[in-house]
């Protein structure tokens, strides 16, 4: 049984990987070799607790209960030695995360189920370097952003873990309140952020056609389809709608939408221009400094109401 873990990197995934666990009683071990980051890091997730206990999905007497559940660390050995479960969500570099797998594999027990938050990089390559015992307890959890709040995890099933070690982890993950995900093959991006790109790439294609104007493209899926996809699945809306229809509605739109193989040139010019999004003050909207923190508490106070929705229909 998992129950004391591991989180390694305490940047955006990290620090609210571990997060999640504490906030469900769980001991997590928090390793972060950066020193200035290691300094405010406890402070970021007091504020997001903050958030939390206003909007009363814990209480304010659980906020230093949480904190004092993660236990930073700056070596990795001493982080990991006694852990049952370590979940690396370190920069998207491969020889890293190689050679994290490896030293994980000599500092940790024999029981310990390593995992990685990758989406896009694949499982047999970061654990190349590792024991061949190993790989039978390594996997893919992917998380989605902002981890504390979202709740789904992406684990993985290649065929390298069998069904008691998959279990344990799904169990884990059960215990914090996330939706699993059951992931069969190791393809890029998983299941989650496909299905987000193949909606992105249309979205970009009808701004840069200009169709219509960023705030009317963003209602016409916060009102419309995504609307739905708040409490039913695309498959289950295609049983509801027939699947007759749906398929016809393919054979006459399909052809004439976008099928690009990469990013759109709209959003190439505006990376090029600087033109980031929220972090740069501009992307397809413009956003003052002065109201950034007030829209980024926003958005995570609706991340909130909906996770609150979400539990009527689970």
């Amino acid at each position: 049984m998992i129950k004391k873990i591991a989180v390694l990197g305490a940047g955006t995934m990290g620090h609210g990987i571990a997060e999640a666990f504490a906030m469900y009683g769980y001991e997590v071990n928090l390793y972060e070799e950066d020193k200035n980051r290691r300094n405010v890091v406890k402070y970021e997730i007091e504020d997001e607790l903050k958030i939390l206990a206003e909007e009363e999905l814990i209480t304010s007497e659980e906020i230093q209960l949480i904190l004092d559940r993660i236990v930073l660390y700056s070596e990795l050995e001493e982080a990991v030695k006694d852990r049952d479960y370590v979940i690396e969500a370190v920069p998207e570099i491969i020889e890293l995360k190689q050679k994290i797998f490896k030293m994980l594999d000599e500092f940790c027990p024999k029981h310990t189920i390593l995992a990685t938050n990758t989406s896009s990089l694949k499982l047999d390559e970061i654990m190349k370097h590792v024991s061949k015992d190993r790989k039978k307890r390594v996997m893919i959890n992917h998380w989605y952003n902002p981890a504390h709040l979202m709740p789904i995890a992406e684990l993985s099933f290649f065929g390298n873990v069998d069904e008691a070690v998959y279990k344990e982890v799904e169990e884990l993950y059960k215990s914090i309140g996330k939706q699993t995900v059951k992931v069969l093959k190791d393809v890029p991006g998983l299941v989650a952020n496909r299905i987000q790109q193949a909606v992105a790439r249309e979205v970009f294609s009808l701004i840069e056609m200009g169709v219509a104007a960023p705030e009317d493209i963003d209602k016409a899926l916060k009102f419309g389809p995504a609307f739905r996809y708040a409490t039913t699945g695309q498959l289950e809306i295609a049983d509801f709608g027939g699947l007759d229809i749906w398929c016809i509605v393919g054979d006459n739109l399909l052809k004439v939408m976008d099928n690009s193989k990469c990013a759109n040139p709209l959003l190439r010019q505006k990376v090029k221009e600087g033109k980031l999004g929220l972090k740069s003050g501009e992307g397809f909207y413009k956003y003052n400094d002065s109201e950034v923190n007030e829209i980024k508490k926003k958005y995570t106070r609706k991340l909130i109401h909906q996770l609150k929705a979400s539990k009527f229909y689970i």
